[in-house]
């Protein structure tokens, strides 16, 4: 995930923006491993090999 789609990144859940961002692991200016955490509903979506995962909870699997 390219660290610039932050600014147009909103939570699936509240729509709040902007989302903080952890990175684990980058590679330039891509975020490869990490995760993305709304600041106002704490829900946190898991970045796997540069692409965010965005579902809500109730969507993913186990």
């Amino acid at each position: 995930m390219r660290k610039s789609m932050l600014e147009i990144l909103a939570c699936p859940i509240c729509k709040s923006h902007p989302l903080e961002l952890k990175a684990d692991e980058e590679r330039e200016e891509e975020v490869v491993t990490g995760s993305l955490r709304c600041t106002r509903c704490g829900l946190e979506f898991l970045i796997d090999d540069g692409i965010p995962n965005l579902l809500p909870p109730e969507k993913c699997d186990g």
